[in-house]
């Protein structure tokens, strides 16, 4: 079973992934396995060189920070790079997934719902936190100005119609009220996939 876990950028979706793993829950990080791909699966390398310029990477690899400032500031650039990049993450989780033998397994995305991705989930949850919060985290985690941050939030979609489509919500108030719920979450998820879901 395939558990989708989303949020809005800052919102902690990697600590509620921790606390999964901490259960023994198998995690994709799909933001992570792109970064990866992107740098080191040479088609790829070679289309991202073209749409964005040679400059897209530097001598360290991808030049994330040239990334962002080219895409979030363009859809379409935004949108032909993901076309580029979620086939081959998709590819790449699914060579994962054959291998996990847990219940189930949680596939963090950060666009899980922009791209579709969900539709490939059994059970959908959504990591909410307030959105000051949420910007002075990715400030200080990315060395990130307000503007830049704001421009990536601007393409994600709200909160709110992310809880619309979700099964359960996680709010990362608190670190312990976070772990608390995940494991909720987890029992709950043990329980009915020991019935037949």
């Amino acid at each position: 079973m395939i558990v989708g876990l989303t949020g809005g950028i800052g919102s902690g979706k990697t600590t509620a992934a921790g606390f999964f793993k901490d259960l023994g829950i198998p995690i994709y990080i799909a933001d992570n396995r792109a970064k990866w791909l992107m740098n080191n699966l040479e088609s790829l390398k070679v289309s991202i060189k073209d749409l964005l310029g040679e400059e897209a990477y530097t001598q360290d690899g991808l030049d994330r920070k040239y990334v962002a400032n080219k895409v979030f500031s363009n859809k379409d650039l935004l949108k032909d790079l993901n076309k580029q990049v979620h086939p081959e993450v998709d590819k790449d989780f699914k060579a994962w997934y054959q291998e996990q033998k847990a219940p189930y397994v949680i596939k963090e995305a950060a666009i899980l719902f922009e791209n579709n991705g969900y539709k490939k989930c059994d059970y959908l949850l959504v990591v909410v936190a307030p959105l000051t919060t949420r910007v002075q985290r990715v400030m200080k985690r990315d060395n990130s100005t307000e503007d830049e941050v704001f421009a990536r939030i601007k393409n994600q979609w709200t909160d709110a119609r992310k809880i619309s489509l979700s099964d359960a919500v996680l709010e990362n108030i608190t670190l312990a009220s976070l772990e608390e719920r995940v494991l909720r979450i987890h029992n709950h998820l043990i329980v009915r996939i020991s019935r037949g879901w």
